[in-house]
């Protein structure tokens, strides 16, 4: 039995290494790694007087994983004028309340580069922001920038269905 309701020869999962990120309605170059989306719920444990010596376990608060997102070094400023959005050298009145937090979007694509599905991520704002990594002269890696988003949840696109596979 398939899990795919369209393409019901296919048996494999989706790869994990095609997708992209868009911040204000546009791609972001050059996304190499975007954390796990990760949501947990409380539980609550509560029991009546009358009850046998075992506690009732109830779903309280949920809280999601802040979201890392890395991208090869180049001369796009999307992560530094983002970043610089919650940090300015002219002080906090200088700080853009309106414009901080972002909706981003993460596509997951299939091998044909078809998204098959997307997630939108709501209010996000960086927490932390990598301009520049360890540089190391006895190793020949390629310099990345990183961001940490705190955002108040997300959700998948329902719309974004399983695409006919040719």
């Amino acid at each position: 039995m398939s899990s795919f309701v369209v393409n019901t020869h296919r048996h494999d999962p989706y790869r994990n290494f095609k997708f992209s990120v868009m911040v204000d309605g546009r791609l972001v170059p050059d996304i190499i790694r975007v954390s796990p989306l990760k949501r947990t719920t409380e539980a609550i444990a509560s029991r009546s007087s009358g009850d046998p010596s075992q506690f009732r376990v109830s779903p309280g608060p949920s809280s999601f994983a802040p979201i890392t997102i890395e991208r090869g070094l180049t001369h796009d400023p999307t992560f530094e004028d983002w970043a610089n959005l919650t940090f300015n050298p002219q002080g906090d009145a200088a700080m853009s309340l309106k414009d901080y937090r972002k909706d981003i979007l993460i596509r997951l694509h299939n091998l044909q580069g078809t998204v098959v599905m997307a997630f939108q991520v709501y209010r996000c704002w960086v927490s932390s922001y990598e301009a520049l990594p360890a540089l190391d002269a006895t190793n020949a890696a390629v310099a990345t920038e990183r961001i940490v988003l705190q955002h108040e949840g997300w959700l998948r696109d329902r719309e974004v269905s399983e695409p006919a596979e040719t």
